[in-house]
């Protein structure tokens, strides 16, 4: 008797558990929408290293320690990066590369616009040379950087100080506004 019970009750949970299975039928779609409304994001990444090829070269590599993945939202999705973030791109065959770091970075998926922020210092390592801010924009598809705020470019030969900022990916063609510093000059003849 106590077998048959045993059997019995084994039986109905094993029911139980499949019927339970089966009754979630929720769509990928409906669950992306469910996390896209309660603002949840819906994959997290941790100690990311990714590295990017184009014709099987490398052309960059992404490390974080925290990946926040936010595409399911209609209007913009994007991915966060709240614990900082690391970009190494790579030029002329890997002969020029430069190193972008952050506190705290948005990638927007659409636009590839990011804006990285807090502790920004960008590193040139063929020119030798460095840009520190507080918030910058980088148009990834335009390799260019901008940026409104307060920022310090060092090179070998100067160092500029001033709020505004505009340049190449490799900090190469820059414009600066409202600039202090020491800034050496070519004088070329006409």
């Amino acid at each position: 008797m106590k077998n048959i019970t045993y059997i019995m009750f084994k039986s109905i949970a094993i029911i139980s558990l499949v019927a339970m299975f089966f009754s979630c039928t929720n769509s990928k779609k409906e669950v992306q929408d469910f996390l896209a409304d309660k603002n949840l994001p819906i994959a997290v990444g941790k100690n990311i290293y990714h590295v990017y090829k184009d014709s099987g070269k490398v052309t960059s590599k992404l490390i974080t320690p925290l990946l926040n993945d936010f595409t399911n939202r209609k209007e913009h999705p994007y991915n966060e990066f709240p614990k900082g973030i690391k970009i190494i791109t790579y030029e002329n065959n890997g002969k020029d590369s430069t190193t972008i770091t952050g506190n705290y970075a948005l990638t927007y998926n659409k636009t590839k616009i990011s804006e990285i922020r807090d502790n920004v210092v960008i590193i040139n390592h063929s020119q030798h040379s460095r840009l520190e801010t507080n918030q910058l924009y980088w148009d990834q598809k335009e390799k260019y950087f901008f940026t409104e705020d307060g920022f310090r470019l060092t090179n070998p030969t100067d160092t500029i100080n001033g709020f505004g900022f505009e340049s190449k990916q490799d900090l190469s063609k820059w414009i600066a506004k409202d600039i202090t510093g020491k800034i050496e000059t070519k004088e070329e003849s006409l």
